[in-house]
């Protein structure tokens, strides 16, 4: 049962198709439309239908309004309406209309009205890229134009998604040129552009539609200036202009590197080195010029005992330009008589002439440094090159070499120190330094703990994976060497046996296939740990969300629904809430239930999870269905069913009245002969009734003012409908009696009832009687309408049993009285030619002169 307009309006249609063949009028409201501002917070009053339909209301659909059933008044539910979502893009400039059904009116009528979904400005614009790159030459002309490609988008519609463009941090180089309405944005270089003096801009492109509340989003444009070949080399400031080497330097000592620069950059900016053809033969045997780098150095030993001076002219060559120029003058000393050394006295831990020294130490001493050689040269120093972690410390002519801080073996593992000895001659000549290089080796310990690559690795897996299948790999790395750098992995103790980690390579797979429906996500807690001494280990998280894959069909809470409904329910009552469930999750457990193989009226309420009738219903005429009930979900890549049974029970009302079948009319007639024996069936009120139980239960009752009836010699049983002789027939009682009859059925709270004349003639002569006219009744409606609670026309119990003695008796001497029989039927006869003749004369005995209606119902 999912969420969106366009499932529901489904939903809907097949309601209405249903609605319309079950023969129920359809009305499409043009004329009625209501609107409404999007996301509208629950409650709101969004229009009622009470001003153009009747009550009662229903709303079908109540994903987005609720209607109140009296008033017709709708409001907004918690499910707030996003135009954006609802209604898709290429409407933006239109109405967004959603389509509702009611039912309106005592009759049911299925009407459809629009609701116009309002666009509020709730959506900023949004810029696909937050940075925007441009490149443009630095000889561009002012007033250029670039076209930018990345425009802003707003999803709201009119003036809330119209935008307006401005540009901020510009300094006035760049502005913009909108065209087309905001279709076109122009970038427009405003002042010359130099890339020597800034090759790069970066600005703030802003986005701001015109809703009455404006938003605005940002976009970083960044211009990049390229560059032209507008420049020419030039020797730097420091470039060297003289050099002084000793007499014995070796092939390949660097004596000097010259520096040009060119502010172009990339292939504009390539500087070509070479000498000028005019330098001495001397010197192009004695010197090399690398063309790229400016290092000038020896091509062959040095064995000088004279001084000697030699100059070089450099040129410095661009693409496209003339060559700068520059002078190095080379001084080459005559070579020491005896040479300086550097006597080495190791103080730390050292191997084969290299200092050993474990890392994290703090400042040691390593080793005492002392000169010795050629006593001429005075005021020879010793010092270190380069900035590094060590100092020299004059003491007693003796220099001690130490760290000044501690070492790491991680950052450099190898320190090469480079002594240099600074020598001056008798007469004060500074002679080119000689070096001493120190090897160091910083000893690893285990001070560095493994490191995740990730602290918290997030995995996405679908369920009932194939177990062994690879998961995720993760990985740790340990800044230090050997065992203090070798990573194993493990799992916390406490996580689900279902996975496990190779421990040397970090693989993380599960064993087993997972379930969403069991677990729908898992958190592991991985361990490295590295091999040192004591080890060292970090921790990660890896967090697994389980995906579901439809592999549940929908289940209905029970097998076999059975529900009871009145027949008198209108239509579109609910029948009962029909249970299902899928334990998936998303469009997987999203289900919606169909009724199948059947064509009795009812549907199934999706939205609400019930069924409904569509008909009125009659049990008289079916008081049972059967029907099945088809449960599906929309999962893919196909969708999942189960079905159940349905069994519903029209339960009875008293619809019906009672039914007289004998009499066949109100102006049926029976004689009765004088001589009937008290207690004597004489004839019976048949009727029925097409309810059921208390419903069609009949009751008989003779109605007639208290006098009438003390006075009739005639009885009807309540139940069986017998009308027998209550009392020996008398002379009194012979001509016509009139019952007037109410038949009555059980129902609760008010029975209904139909009445008949019963017409009986008491006569000697059993000729067929006949009725000139329908009996009237002249008594009171209350006397017909309200049951007797003791009639007095029924039979009790003691007289009964007295009467059936007696006839009894009389049989018994009906052989010893033969003789007075024939004597009584020789008077009756001489009787009955007399009351012919009267019967003319006289009005009819028992009349009721007051015509009722054939049938009476009760009143509620």
């Amino acid at each position: 049962m999912g969420h969106g307009t366009p499932d529901n309006m489904n939903w809907a249609g097949l309601l209405q198709s249903v609605l319309v063949v079950a023969h129920l009028r359809q009305i499409i409201c043009d004329s009625v439309w209501f609107s409404i501002p999007e996301e509208e917070e629950p409650g709101i009053l969004a229009g009622s239908l009470s001003k153009h339909f009747p009550p009662p209301y229903q709303l079908l659909t109540q994903e987005y309004l609720w209607m109140d059933k009296n008033t017709g008044n709708f409001y907004t539910t918690e499910q707030k309406m996003d135009r954006e979502a609802l209604c898709p893009e290429e409407t933006k400039a239109e109405e967004c209309i959603i389509l509702h059904n009611a039912v309106v009116g005592p009759s049911g009528d299925l009407i459809q009205f629009p609701v116009i979904i309002e666009d509020i400005n709730d959506n900023a614009p949004h810029f696909e890229n937050g940075e925007i790159h441009l490149r443009v030459s630095e000889d561009v002309t002012v007033g250029t134009s670039f076209l930018l490609d990345d425009q802003a988008q707003d999803r709201d519609a009119r003036q809330n998604g119209e935008l307006h463009y401005h540009l901020e941090d510009s300094d006035g180089v760049f502005s913009l040129k909108v065209e087309e309405d905001g279709l076109v944005i122009m970038l427009v270089v405003q002042s010359a552009l130099d890339r020597e003096t800034r090759d790069l801009y970066q600005m703030a492109l802003v986005a701001t539609d015109c809703g009455s509340d404006p938003l605005s989003a940002t976009a970083t444009l960044i211009v990049t200036v390229t560059d032209v070949n507008d420049n020419c080399p030039s020797f730097s400031s420091d470039s060297p202009r003289s050099v002084t080497i000793p007499g014995d330097s070796l092939k390949n000592t660097l004596v000097a590197q010259v520096r040009a620069t060119d502010p172009d950059s990339g292939p504009n900016a390539a500087i070509v080195y070479s000498l000028s053809p005019k330098v001495s033969e001397r010197a192009k045997k004695l010197f090399s010029l690398d063309s790229l780098t400016g290092y000038i150095r020896l091509t062959q030993d040095l064995q000088s005992d004279n001084s000697e001076e030699l100059l070089l002219k450099v040129f410095a060559s661009g693409h496209h330009c003339p060559p700068a120029d520059t002078q190095v003058t080379i001084s080459v000393l005559p070579k020491a008589k005896q040479k300086l050394t550097i006597k080495i006295g190791f103080i730390a831990e050292h191997q084969n002439q290299t200092l050993v020294l474990p890392e994290n130490q703090p400042p040691t001493v390593l080793a005492v440094l002392e000169l010795e050689g050629d006593s001429s040269l005075k005021g020879s120093s010793l010092a270190i090159e380069n900035e590094v972690p060590f100092t020299l410390s004059p003491q007693n002519g003796k220099y001690l070499l130490s760290t000044s801080r501690p070492l790491d073996y991680e950052m450099k593992s190898e320190h090469h120190i480079s002594v240099v000895v600074h020598r001056r001659s008798a007469d004060g000549t500074v002679i080119a330094p000689s070096r001493r290089v120190i090897s160091l080796m910083v000893a690893d310990v285990n001070d560095n703990a493994p490191r995740f690559l990730k602290s918290h690795y997030q995995l996405e897996v679908e369920e009932n994976n194939l177990p062994g299948t690879p998961l995720l790999r993760v990985s740790a790395s340990d800044a230090d060497s050997g065992y203090n750098g070798r990573v194993t992995y493990r799992l916390d103790k406490h996580a689900s046996t279902v996975f496990n980690i190779d421990p040397m390579t970090g693989q993380l797979s599960a064993s087993a296939s997972l379930d969403r429906e069991q677990q729908g996500g898992h958190t592991l807690t991985v361990f490295a740990r590295d091999s040192g001494s004591p080890p060292l280990e970090s921790v990660a998280t890896v967090s697994i969300r389980v995906l579901d894959q439809n592999d549940n069909a929908p289940v209905f809470l029970t097998p076999h629904f059975i529900f009871f409904i009145p027949e008198n329910v209108p239509p579109f009552a609910q029948v009962g809430g029909i249970g299902v469930t899928d334990p998936d999750e998303g469009e997987n457990g999203n289900t919606e239930l169909h009724v199948v193989n059947s064509s009795g009226p009812f549907v199934v309420d999706n939205t609400q999870g019930t069924l409904r009738t569509t008909t009125n219903l009659d049990r008289e005429t079916e008081d049972r269905y059967e029907l099945y009930l088809l449960a599906s979900d929309h999962g893919h890549p196909g969708a999942l069913t189960s079905t159940a049974r349905v069994t519903i029970f029209v339960e009875d009302i008293n619809d019906n009245q009672p039914k007289v079948i004998l009499p066949s009319s109100n102006s049926s007639c029976l004689t009765v002969s004088p001589e009937t024996i008290a207690g004597t069936m004489i004839t019976k009120i048949y009727a029925i009734d097409e309810d059921s139980g208390l419903n069609s239960e009949i009751t008989y009752t003779a109605v007639a003012p208290e006098p009438v009836l003390n006075s009739s010699p005639f009885q009807v049983d309540s139940r069986s409908g017998n009308i027998t002789v209550a009392q020996q027939l008398l002379r009194k009682d012979l001509g016509m009696h009139h019952l007037f009859i109410v038949v009555r059925d059980g129902g609760k709270p008010a029975p209904l009832y139909t009445t008949v004349w019963v017409n009986l003639l008491v006569n000697e002569s059993m000729e067929p009687c006949h009725l000139d006219r329908v009996p009237t009744w002249t008594g009171t409606r209350d006397l017909v309408q309200t049951p007797s609670k003791a009639p007095i026309c029924e039979v009790e119990d003691s007289r009964s049993a007295q009467l059936i003695l007696l006839v009894g008796l009389s049989m018994m001497l009906a052989s010893a009285c033969l003789l007075v029989v024939a004597a009584v039927l020789y008077l009756k006869q001489r009787r009955g030619r007399s009351l012919q003749q009267s019967k003319r004369r006289h009005v009819k005995e028992n009349e009721i002169p007051l015509r009722l209606k054939d049938k009476y119902y009760s009143d509620d």
